[in-house]
């Protein structure tokens, strides 16, 4: 079959991630396991299946773009095999991210879990919400109605309010924070406690939350600490009583800060981080079944019906040569969306097959974007990992990885490291 350059062009969108419970979306799934050190959705899936009748609470990270949502969405489509309702949503869609506390979480998933349950004909109305939201409607003097509306209809009117007025939410916290371990306690024994009987009752192994996007959460200050830190550590025991399975993302700042250890025993567990896709191994020496997976990755949108073992012999329908294809992988240094972003440069500039040159003007065309943001000090810092593979601390994130200067990757084999993104490398 010929290459179809619109199916091609919409393939290759960065900005839209893959959902493997569409039959389409499956044709362009690529399994990279193998070169990021584990299945990272394997080990969430299999804590949850192994403790189905027992809730847990998973934390979830990665840098931007590395293919977070995605393999959220691939543990979304394996636990509902598995016989779990499974509730996903992106926190992006209910809360301002810039501001957000821990009664906003829960909230957020009282409204998902209450929708997703009524969607099956499973519909709870938590008493202590329609009393509390009265009260809150006769102190703020604004109509919040729930009592004659489905639960999660006259959530969605509450948390639309609050995401988009910074005053309203501002006065909602002051009556809602104090009542933090009353709203817990109504969500779990007056919600998720029956949900979860209706839904044995329906055959169903248990009730699933996957909350993606609060990896995006401003690092601005609140209650004296990063929201994030605030968020997880000072406030983590509220947001891990929930009795379901959860699976919050969460922004990998954390894990480079001196908050690490007490997030870890405050939810009992590490967080799980997804890395690169390995391109070269600390000692610069190409990985190849990297290499190969990546280049899969682009043909895949080019040739979705097409065997994997047959693509390769279709590369000059999409690029000059190999080596050109091999280019632009190798510049992406294994960050997924970058390389989506690469190629759909190239489709910018012109119709395939992308000539060599293309390629390199694309590829400088990003280098000097990045170039352009580092400082002095920065540079330094770049040298310094460029020499000992490694990034330490809260700083080294903030300025290195989150600004994608810098990559980390991780193998069984040869252990865990962090490179220069090799678009930059050269010039170092």
């Amino acid at each position: 079959m010929a290459l179809d350059l619109d199916r091609f062009w919409k393939a290759l969108n960065p900005s839209k991630p893959l959902n493997i419970a569409h039959a389409e979306d499956v044709k362009y799934y690529i399994d990279f396991s193998d070169v990021r050190g584990g299945n990272v959705t394997r080990q969430l899936a299999r804590t949850i299946e192994r403790l189905k009748d027992s809730p847990t609470c998973q934390l979830f990270t990665g840098h931007i773009g590395c293919g977070k949502s995605t393999e959220l969405l691939c543990l979304q489509t394996h636990l509902t095999k598995a016989g779990f309702h499974v509730v996903f949503f992106e926190s992006s869609d209910e809360m301002d991210l810039n501001d957000v506390d821990v009664t906003d979480i829960l909230m957020a998933i009282a409204r998902q879990v209450s929708a997703s349950l009524e969607a099956i004909n499973i519909c709870l109305k938590p008493n202590y919400f329609v009393s509390l939201f009265r009260e809150v409607s006769e102190i703020l003097r604004t109509p919040i109605e729930i009592s004659n509306v489905q639960f999660s209809a006259g959530l969605a009117s509450v948390t639309a309010s609050t995401k988009d007025s910074p005053e309203l939410r501002r006065q909602m916290r002051q009556i809602m924070e104090p009542r933090t371990n009353n709203i817990l306690e109504s969500i779990n024994q007056e919600l998720l406690a029956p949900a979860d009987a209706a839904l044995k009752k329906q055959g169903y192994q248990g009730l699933v939350v996957l909350i993606d996007n609060l990896d995006r959460l401003d690092n601005t200050e609140k209650a004296g600490k990063p929201q994030p830190a605030y968020l997880f550590v000072d406030r983590g025991e509220q947001l891990r009583r929930l009795n379901c399975h959860v699976v919050y993302t969460i922004p990998i700042v954390l894990v480079f800060s001196n908050e690490l250890n007490p997030l870890a025993n405050r939810f009992g567990i590490d967080p799980q981080v997804l890395p690169m896709v390995i391109t070269r191994y600390a000692d610069e020496a190409l990985c190849e079944p990297g290499l190969e997976l990546l280049r899969q990755l682009i043909l895949a949108r080019a040739f979705p019906e097409t065997l994997p073992s047959d693509r390769l012999e279709r590369v000059g329908e999409i690029f000059e040569d190999l080596a050109t294809l091999d280019l632009l992988c190798m510049a992406s240094g294994g960050h997924v969306r970058n390389l989506l972003k690469l190629g759909f440069s190239c489709l910018q500039r012109m119709d395939p097959p992308f000539s060599r040159d293309c390629v390199e003007r694309v590829i400088r065309q990003r280098r000097n974007e990045l170039w352009r943001a580092i400082t002095p000090d920065e540079m330094e810092l770049l040298q310094q990992v460029k020499r000992e593979k490694k990034a330490r601390g809260e700083t080294s994130y903030e300025v290195l990885l989150k600004s994608m200067f810098v990559f980390e990757y991780r193998s069984d084999d040869y252990g865990h490291w962090f490179d220069v993104n090799p678009i930059l490398y050269d010039d170092l």
